[in-house]
């Protein structure tokens, strides 16, 4: 049974003042990048995925539907090595994404190098860079949102 409930722990949003606001420019600086913004979706996605944001998963399918993108492929993000709807950019930005999100160990790091190996194999050095910080990025977010309770708005 959860413990959760369906209020925040604290207002987050007014209290963080200028490090929130920063974290929203680093989101919109993103999506601004080359990788773009709907690439940039993706993984924020996967990475919401991976940590059980329940606020960033609801924020960023939104966002992907309301771009026109395929509601069967946004179902598949959790099965992306098995279903055949991404492109092979967008399979190694969400193997870095994973490589990342899932806490790096020294008995991960052949799946790291692996991961990496992938992503250069279809990213610029700029654009690897701009795919690493997306992930941060949305770690971040997830972290807050998941340690303050944001809720999944009606």
């Amino acid at each position: 049974m959860s413990t959760h409930t369906h209020q925040p722990r604290l207002p987050f949003y007014k209290l963080g003042g200028k490090p929130i606001q920063a974290l929203v420019d680093f989101s919109g600086r993103i999506k601004e990048s080359s990788i773009g913004p709907a690439l940039a979706e993706l993984i924020f996605l996967r990475v919401s995925q991976l940590n059980g944001c329940a606020f960033c998963l609801d924020m960023h399918w939104s966002a992907l539907i309301k771009s026109g993108e395929d509601a069967r492929k946004l179902n598949m993000v959790a099965a992306w090595q098995e279903a055949p709807f991404f492109s092979p950019r967008e399979r190694a930005a969400l193997g870095w994404a994973e490589a990342l999100t899932l806490a790096p160990h020294p008995q991960r790091e052949a799946d790291q190098d692996a991961a990496f190996a992938t992503l250069r194999e279809h990213f610029s050095d700029q654009e690897a860079v701009e795919v690493t910080m997306a992930i941060a990025n949305m770690n971040a977010w997830n972290r807050i949102s998941v340690g303050m309770r944001n809720p999944v708005p009606a």
